[in-house]
């Protein structure tokens, strides 16, 4: 605790600045994450669950299972339900550009607060200086470094995840599609 209280107290702002939005980074990655976990996870259950009731040739009950049914016309066309298809993935990944540009600029704030502590800390060392001197230094203005890859590492870990869940919806999707379509095509 005593090295927390001290690397604040000599901290610069910009350091400080950094590590703050660093930490602000790391909340909205994991508030993210699990809100957009829960919901594409439950969206893509409704929608296997929507699949496989067409696949039962449960068309009476199909209005009343899966988003895609909500607001159909009685015979959805092949255009209807590339609409709704496109509607559904844009609803699902809504958010995960954020873990995505978290992911990619972390690193980057990281260094830049690295950058002006070393900064800093060569501008207060003067004359001959010892490793004895620098390397504390050194180690007190890498942990911004430290702070955005830590950041970038688990925001970058679930966008990937969430993308691969999006992508498992987006299949559940398009067999209904297909499945519709070969059924209207021979009759149904």
């Amino acid at each position: 605790m005593a090295t927390i209280q001290n690397f604040l107290a000599t901290s610069g702002f910009i350091p400080l600045f950094v590590l703050g939005l660093l930490s602000f980074y790391l909340i909205l990655t994991l508030w993210v994450f699990f809100y957009k976990y829960i919901s594409i996870k439950s969206n893509a259950f409704r929608e296997q669950q929507a699949l496989e009731a067409i696949m039962a040739g449960a068309r009476k009950d199909l209005r009343l299972r899966g988003m895609l049914f909500s607001g159909a016309p009685e015979k959805p066309t092949k255009e209807w339900l590339a609409v709704w298809k496109n509607q559904l993935l844009k609803e699902n990944t809504t958010g995960l550009v954020v873990l995505s540009i978290i992911a990619s600029t972390a690193p980057f704030v990281g260094l830049f607060g690295t950058v002006v502590e070393i900064l800093e800390a060569f501008g207060r060392l003067s004359g001959q200086v010892s490793f004895d001197v620098i390397a504390p230094v050194i180690s007190k203005a890498l942990v911004a470094t430290a702070a955005g890859i830590l950041t970038a590492i688990p925001a970058y870990s679930f966008f990937l995840i969430l993308k691969r869940k999006v992508y498992d919806l987006s299949v559940y999707a398009q067999m209904q599609i297909d499945f519709l379509m070969a059924k209207e095509h021979d009759g149904f």
